[in-house]
């Protein structure tokens, strides 16, 4: 009797643990309304407030994460314009997120955007709920995309082309999002190669493989094994950065090179500033440079 009850508390044990584990992502969200004057406040901190429950609080994927494990992001919103008479919100959306690096107390960036077509309707005290199947909240729709972005470009750093599932959902959110009017720009496709169709689009385009190995061998191969062995740790980088090269030749619309180079700038420039081989940084800054030329005072740091 004793064992069977041992054993039914460790089944509930089990349940709830699983279900308080559930949630992914560990968000931090600021609703900055400074170039909204004669307007009460309250509803910009209602919506912060609100947001904060939604992305923190629903489970977006089917997979376990410990309350460690959860990956933290951030959503800046800047209020540009209010119609306080119709609710709308005309707002510039910045969304990044990072991960820690093993054995090491640095973390780093894995994904970073600025959306300028993040434009919503919301009431003070309105509840959010997101039904993927039937997409009908701007709001909602462009959250839980990012949401299931950051999910995919996280796990695409632990495993190789582990963030499919998510990747694929937030694709399926831009489908579904065609309706919707207020946002529309960002859904559409080939209407901005930068706009949240694009991103998802573009990442998930077989002539962008490369680009999906190439987080693999930059964060896995490559960071987090600098701890114990900077040397391969840097090869490894070095190699990934053959795989965007490839990336951008199969497909040289795409932003997502530049995209990544913009955020990870700074860094690469660390890994190699002061280290590696001339050879080795003159075949790296040159290669960078033909992805992203704007970053070139950057670029050139890592001669030194």
């Amino acid at each position: 009797m004793a064992k069977a009850f041992l054993l039914f508390l460790l089944t509930c044990a089990c349940l709830f643990g699983t279900t308080a584990a559930a949630q992914e992502l560990d968000a931090r969200v600021t609703v900055n309304h400074q170039q909204v004057q004669g307007t009460s406040t309250a509803v910009f901190d209602n919506l912060q407030q609100v947001l904060t429950e939604f992305i923190n609080e629903h489970q977006w994927t089917q997979l376990n994460f410990r309350r460690s494990e959860r990956i933290a992001c951030s959503f800046n919103f800047t209020v540009q314009k209010y119609d306080e008479a119709d609710h709308k919100l005309e707002c510039a959306l910045t969304v990044s997120a990072t991960r820690p690096v093993y054995n090491a107390s640095y973390t780093t960036t894995t994904f970073s955007t600025r959306d300028g077509n993040c434009n919503f309707r919301f009431q003070e005290f309105d509840k959010l709920e997101f039904r993927p199947e039937a997409i009908d909240n701007d709001l909602t729709a462009i959250v839980a995309y990012y949401a299931y972005l950051i999910i995919g470009w996280d796990l695409d750093t632990m495993s190789p082309q582990g963030g499919t599932e998510a990747l694929q959902t937030a694709l399926n959110i831009c489908n579904n999002a065609q309706t919707l009017t207020l946002s529309a720009r960002g859904w559409k496709s080939f209407d901005d190669g930068k706009n949240r169709y694009a991103i998802v689009n573009d990442y998930l385009d077989g002539r962008m493989e490369p680009f999906r190995k190439m987080q693999y061998k930059y964060y896995r191969e490559g960071l987090d094994v600098m701890a114990e062995n900077a040397e391969r740790g840097r090869a490894a980088i070095t190699e990934a950065f053959d795989l965007l090269a490839q990336a951008h030749n199969n497909k040289t619309m795409s932003q997502l090179p530049q995209l990544f180079t913009e955020f990870k700038a700074d860094e690469i420039a660390n890994i190699y500033q002061g280290h590696a081989t001339q050879k080795e940084k003159e075949a790296v800054v040159e290669l960078l440079s033909k992805l992203n030329a704007s970053k070139n005072p950057t670029w050139n740091k890592i001669r030194n």
